[in-house]
């Protein structure tokens, strides 16, 4: 089975500069605070946060996984994108050999932002992939989102 691609767009009222500070810049300090039954830590284990750079996000206790890491490979501030690759952790479950991402923050016309993400799955040979598996972590992921942007509109000086 070769690369499964899947493409999401998720929109929101909040400035696309503002939803990629507090998504992708802020995230070590603001997920862990908004969601705490999930993600216990987002720690910067290697680098200084650019390109190379590999951050390990630690699960809360009683969910389903202990830990992932994530290597930066492009992060551009000016034009509001963000590349990473997973590369480590329970999340590949055995399955994939990584996960590749790339997610784009642009100003919609009507105000808000719209957020643009490419997820490639890399299988390790011989593997299947489930569109349940796959679901099941897009689920976690708009989560996170909504709870990114629900804090942000709450505090508009953030």
């Amino acid at each position: 089975m070769g690369v499964i691609t899947y493409t999401e767009e998720v929109t929101s009222p909040v400035p696309a500069a503002k939803m990629f500070k507090g998504l992708i810049l802020d995230a070590d300090k603001l997920i862990p605070k908004l969601m705490p039954q999930a993600i216990k830590s987002i720690e910067l284990v290697k680098g200084e946060g650019g390109p190379g750079s590999i951050t390990q996000i630690n699960f809360a206790e009683g969910t389903h996984f202990k830990y992932i890491k994530h290597r930066i490979d492009e992060l551009d501030k000016d034009k509001l994108t963000y590349k990473y690759t997973l590369t480590e952790g329970d999340a590949l479950a055995g399955k994939l050999e990584f996960i590749s991402y790339e997610v784009k923050f642009e100003q919609s016309p009507k105000g808000g932002c719209i957020c643009k993400t490419i997820s490639n799955y890399h299988p390790k040979p011989g593997v299947e992939i489930k569109q349940e598996d796959i679901k099941a972590g897009k689920e976690k992921a708009t989560a996170t989102f909504k709870a990114v942007e629900a804090y942000l509109l709450a505090n508009p000086d953030a």
